[in-house]
């Protein structure tokens, strides 16, 4: 499947993140399964009712994150995400399963029937601070093979937020683009440093320049800086539609209408 087979356009594809609550085993969890995927539909419900193009579910509460999460995991996630695709039966549904669980979030997203993952460590080690991810490609994509799920896009982090680059420090943000795209990945995402923090438009620019493939802006979009990234293929918003613009506070249905009303606004613009 390609990315306008999805979507239906190429260019800002709005996905609204679900950071799920804790689930069992992890530090933080206190919340019953039945709990968690309801809060979970609840925000899928917001964003469709808003009408983004796409809502993408993590276990973003499970921290201290592990580089290899547990079978509990794969099991509470695979429950998130068949409720959430119950719930938003019309619309992409994504999974990104912390931390680089990029086979498992695979496994969740065939048995869900969700449609793409957002994958960590693509291309290029880096330093997490998980620890040291390793370059996945070759497996990932093998992996995607084996299990019939080569119509479930790989979307991969390049120079990905909250880690250390100083390993690749002599590739810039668009060699590493090309790399991902050479490994034939689906399409690649832009982030700032952290969770909220605001990609840079000109990596942007020169990511885009140096591949094909849909370009992504993973961090930091706002009501008030949506329009420097209009040329990206699409927007994935998290902290911005949550109270106070922090990722862990509650979803926040009037920052998610206005920002859908000023997209349409900028979209109606853009075709005139």
């Amino acid at each position: 499947m390609k990315w306008l087979d999805l979507f239906g356009h190429l260019k800002c594809v709005v996905i609204g993140m679900i950071h799920v609550k804790a689930l069992p085993g992890s530090p933080l969890g206190c919340m019953k399964m039945s709990q968690i995927i309801e809060k979970a539909c609840r925000e899928a419900s917001i964003y469709h009712d808003a009408g983004l193009d796409a809502v993408m579910v993590e276990n973003m509460h499970d921290v201290p994150y592990s580089l290899s999460p547990g079978p509990e995991v794969i099991a509470c996630m695979t429950s998130v995400c068949t409720a959430v695709r119950d719930v938003c039966p019309s619309i992409p549904v994504g999974v990104q399963i912390l931390s680089a669980a990029n086979q498992q979030a695979l496994a969740v997203a065939l048995a869900s029937g969700a449609h793409f993952i957002r994958a960590e460590g693509f291309v290029f080690s880096h330093v997490a601070d998980e620890g040291l991810v390793n370059a996945c490609a070759g497996e990932l994509l093998r992996y995607r093979k084996s299990i019939g799920a080569e119509d479930i896009l790989v979307l991969a982090d390049i120079k990905k937020k909250h880690s250390s680059h100083a390993l690749t420090s002599d590739l810039s943000v668009a060699e590493t683009a090309r790399a991902a795209q050479f490994f034939l990945s689906d399409g690649l995402i832009l982030t700032g440093t952290s969770t909220g923090a605001q990609a840079d438009p000109k990596e942007l620019s020169e990511v885009r320049r140096a591949v094909s493939l849909p370009v992504l802006v993973g961090s930091g979009v706002t009501h008030a800086n949506v329009d420097r990234y209009l040329d990206a293929s699409g927007l994935i918003v998290g902290s911005h539609f949550k109270d106070g613009g922090l990722w862990s506070n509650e979803l926040n249905t009037k920052l998610v209408d206005n920002f859908m009303t000023k997209m349409r606004r900028l979209s109606g613009s853009a075709a005139q």
